[in-house]
């Protein structure tokens, strides 16, 4: 919720980082930032940083009781809105008074739309329906969930910027849902609200962040974008559909079951899953659809789940999953064709085919719904741009030699390795031998990570400024 997505593909995309959006900051300065896990960068105009929230510890089961847990409330904010209301709408505001039983009794079911429920009705981020229909469309969701809005970044140049492919991901992404439909892009009933709420989050934060290029008409209706050279009237589709249409990013909507606190899988647009499709989690609980992830049951189910129950809206999470890959392959469920690579070492493969794919992710709480978005981008990184990176093949060469054996089994390295390990090996060697890596170097993480020595200059040079 990540802005990173590649998925981000496009070019915008991947400036466009909604994953930043959803997350911390603007459009990461270098892919390498999102290689090897958490980052915290800094954009060239800049967008207000945020803390970085580590993943939680595990707590004992015993202390945890889901069903009673909520997030932190952001209902204070209402005062801080009701003078840019209406007189009207001030007026239909009424009384703010909460009381916390109230509040659990009335709470919206899971599979209950909000625009039908009745207005004395509370969803689980504390907001009562009647409170969120009057603050109608597009409410400053910067104040509200006290993730400060972008800078805009007026000298933005789509033509110029990595990744760029923009136009021809968003083609790709709606030829994916033309073909497999409710596989990638699909809601349940009850996420009208959320699908709704991150819209809007995405829209404000691409015309705030790229007003050169995104522009909400003046009566909230149309989404202008310039960059396609199409405008959309928003409300005559849903709003999973018009993120399809311009933003090259996936999304997931868990939102929290009443009935035992766990937070379930009830919308989404995912074009870019691999070895899984959206179809196949919906309505899943969390620990349900990281059920193949290692040690997840055993050592992250509880604090997950705990984390979510109490995760507050302003402090979003970043990171980044990497995998090798043949090719570039972006949507690849079972049984894709493309899968067949995975199965063997094939020799006839060559180093320019192989790929570091990291799927920059961002995990935030939507304040109003409550629901918690996962939002992520693919991005690929040609191996042989490693070459000059100081100090990243010996990084990634100890994580293939000596990472744990089922992490790597299920990032499926071995069918890369045998081109992998060598290329990075001549990598590694060709950098001590010009001094760029010292030769007695202990490999660990460098003391500017994820940062490597001249990545500025790199990558100013590959944006043309």
């Amino acid at each position: 919720m990540t802005a990173t997505v590649s998925l981000l593909l496009p070019a915008l995309a991947i400036c466009l980082s909604i994953v930043a959006l959803l997350a911390l900051r603007s459009p990461p300065k270098y892919v390498i930032l999102r290689r090897f896990g958490f980052t915290r960068g800094s954009s060239r105009p800049s967008t207000p940083t945020l803390e970085k929230q580590p993943l939680p510890k595990p707590l004992a089961s015993y202390i945890s009781n889901l069903v009673t847990a909520f997030p932190p409330s952001q209902r204070d904010k209402l005062k801080e809105l009701a003078p840019s209301l209406s007189l009207a709408q001030q007026k239909v505001l009424g009384n703010l008074s909460f009381t916390q039983t109230t509040f659990e009794r009335s709470l919206l079911r899971l599979e209950e739309d909000y625009n039908h429920a009745d207005d004395s009705k509370f969803v689980h981020s504390g907001f009562s329906v009647r409170e969120i229909k009057v603050l109608g469309d597009f409410p400053d969701y910067s104040i509200l969930s006290g993730v400060p809005m972008p800078n805009p970044y007026l000298d933005f140049d789509i033509d110029k910027a990595r990744p760029r492919p923009y136009k021809e991901r968003i083609a790709q992404r709606k030829d994916l849902y033309a073909k497999h439909g409710p596989a990638v892009l699909q809601w349940l009933p009850g996420s009208e609200l959320a699908c709704k709420e991150l819209m809007e989050m995405v829209i404000q934060f691409v015309c705030a962040r790229y007003p050169n290029y995104f522009v909400l008409s003046e009566d909230k209706l149309r989404l202008e974008n310039k960059i396609l050279g199409i405008g959309t009237n928003i409300r005559e589709q849903h709003p999973l559909l018009v993120l399809l249409e311009h933003i090259p990013e996936d999304f997931a909507i868990t939102l929290r079951d009443p009935d035992n606190g766990y937070y379930v899988l009830r919308a989404g647009v995912i074009c870019s899953a691999q070895g899984w499709n959206l179809g196949s989690k919906m309505g899943l609980k969390l620990h349900e659809i990281h059920g193949p992830v290692p040690d997840y049951k055993e050592k992250m189910q509880f604090s997950m789940d705990r984390f979510f129950s109490k995760m507050p809206t302003n402090k979003p999470i970043q990171r980044g999953s990497w995998s090798p890959e043949i090719d570039q392959p972006l949507y690849m469920p079972p049984g894709d064709p493309h899968g067949s690579y995975r199965h063997s070492q094939d020799e006839s493969i060559t180093r320019s085919r192989l790929h570091l794919r990291v799927d920059w992710q961002t995990l935030r709480r939507a304040p109003l719904s409550g629901s918690i978005v996962f939002n992520f981008k693919a991005l690929f990184t040609p191996i042989e741009e490693l070459r000059d990176e100081a100090y990243v093949p010996s990084l990634l060469l100890k994580v293939l030699r000596y990472g744990k054996e089922n992490l790597k089994v299920y990032k499926n390295t071995w069918h890369t390795e045998h081109i992998t390990i060598p290329t990075l090996e001549e990598y590694e060697l060709e950098q001590k031998e010009l001094g760029l890596v010292g030769k007695d170097w202990d490999v660990q993480t460098l003391d500017e990570s994820p940062w490597f020595p001249q990545w500025e200059e790199k990558w100013h040079s590959q944006q043309g400024f």
